[in-house]
C-alpha cells in the first residue's frame, strides 16, 4: 500500500515577523499607515539618487519649496560616493561627500542620508530593494523621486530599477514585514535628463524654481569634490581645481548649472497649464518630472495638491 503524501509548506523566511506586523496594525493609531496625504496637510517626499550630488541637482529646488511650506523632504544617495574624484578615494571620499551632502541639506532645508554601498558597484539585489522599500515606508511617502532606467551610469540605472521594483512592493504587506506597508501606493517620478533612447524625457509636471534658484546654487556649491573639483573626471592635480572666494565659487556654480534648469519650449505648455498663461512667460528656471507609470497616477487636482506652489 502506498503511502499518502503529507503536503509540505516551507515557512517564508520572514514569516516570524507576520505577528508583530498584523499586531502592530490593529493597535497603532488610525492612519499610521496612510500617505501624509490622507491624514495631514503635511506631504512626505523622498529622493533617491546614486551619488551625493544627484538629488541636489534633480529636485533641490522642489525641495526648498516643500520645505518653505512645512513639509518633510528626505534625499537618499544609493552609494557613498567612494570613486567619485580624481585624487583621492575609498574612505576619506566617502566621509568627505557624506559631509558635502550634509552641508547641502542644512541650506536646503531637508534631510539626508547616504547608504554605504561602494559607488560603482551598486546591484539590482533583493536586498537592496528591501533597503529601498524599508526607506520608502519610513518615510511614508507621498512623492518618491528618481533617475529614470536609461543613463549612463549602472549606478543611475540600478538606483532607478530599485525604486521601481519598490513601487508596488511598497504596499505588500508579507515583504519587509518588520516596516508597516503603506495603504496607498505614492506618486513615482523620474527627475529630468537629456538621453534619447529609447525615449527621450517627457515631462509631466515642470515646477518653477525663480525664487529659490539661489538658494539651491548656494547648496550645490556645497559638493565641492564634484564640482568646483570636477569628480571622478577631474584633471588629477590640485592646482587646476577651482578655487577662488565664496562669491566666485557661487558664480561658478551659477555659470555650470543655470542653463541646466532653462525652460525648453516644449515645457511651456505644461507651465501654461499650471501657472497661467501669463505668469508662465516670466518663468526662467524649473525643475521637470515625469510620471513613473509604477506608481499611482494622480490627476491634474492631486498635482496640485503635491506641489502646492502654483500661483
Amino acid at each position: 500500500m502506498r503511502a499518502k503524501k503529507s503536503l509540505h509548506l516551507s515557512p517564508h523566511p520572514e514569516f516570524p515577523a507576520l505577528l508583530v506586523l498584523v499586531l502592530g496594525m490593529l493597535i497603532v493609531a488610525p492612519g499610521y499607515v496612510a500617505t501624509a496625504a490622507d491624514s495631514s496637510n503635511e506631504l512626505r517626499i523622498i529622493v533617491f539618487g546614486a551619488h551625493p550630488d544627484d538629488c541636489e541637482i534633480k529636485a533641490g529646488g522642489c525641495a526648498i519649496l516643500w520645505s518653505r511650506q512645512g513639509h518633510k523632504v528626505k534625499f537618499v544617495s544609493t552609494t557613498n560616493g567612494d570613486i567619485g574624484h580624481s585624487v583621492m578615494a575609498g574612505g576619506p571620499l566617502a566621509l568627505r561627500r557624506t559631509q558635502e551632502a550634509q552641508a547641502a541639506a542644512k541650506i536646503l532645508g531637508i534631510d539626508t542620508q547616504v547608504l554605504d554601498i561602494h559607488d560603482g558597484e551598486l546591484m539590482p539585489t533583493l536586498e537592496n530593494r528591501k533597503t529601498i522599500i524599508r526607506l520608502i515606508r519610513e518615510w511614508n511617502a507621498d512623492i518618491v523621486i528618481t533617475h529614470r532606467p536609461n543613463d549612463y551610469h549602472p549606478d543611475h540605472r540600478y538606483t532607478s530599477i530599485l525604486v521601481q521594483d519598490a513601487a508596488y512592493m511598497v504596499t505588500v504587506p508579507f515583504i519587509c514585514p518588520d516596516v508597516p506597508p503603506l495603504q496607498k501606493n505614492p506618486v513615482f517620478l523620474y527627475g529630468s535628463d537629456n538621453f534619447q533612447k529609447p525615449y527621450p524625457f517627457q515631462a509631466d509636471i515642470v515646477i518653477s524654481i525663480d525664487e529659490v534658484v539661489d538658494q539651491k546654487m548656494q547648496a550645490l556649491a556645497c559638493l565641492v569634490s564634484q564640482f568646483q573639483e570636477y569628480g571622478a573626471n577631474g584633471p588629477g592635480d590640485p592646482a587646476k581645481f577651482f578655487k577662488g572666494n565664496e562669491q566666485e565659487e557661487l558664480d561658478f556654480i551659477r555659470k555650470r548649472f543655470l542653463p541646466r534648469h532653462q525652460v525648453r519650449d516644449s515645457w511651456r505648455p505644461i507651465l501654461e497649464k499650471y501657472y497661467g498663461a501669463e505668469n508662465a512667460k516670466t518663468i526662467q528656471h524649473v525643475e521637470a518630472f515625469e510620471i513613473c507609470e509604477y506608481g499611482r497616477r494622480p490627476s491634474m487636482e492631486e498635482i496640485k495638491v503635491l506641489f502646492p506652489f502654483f500661483q
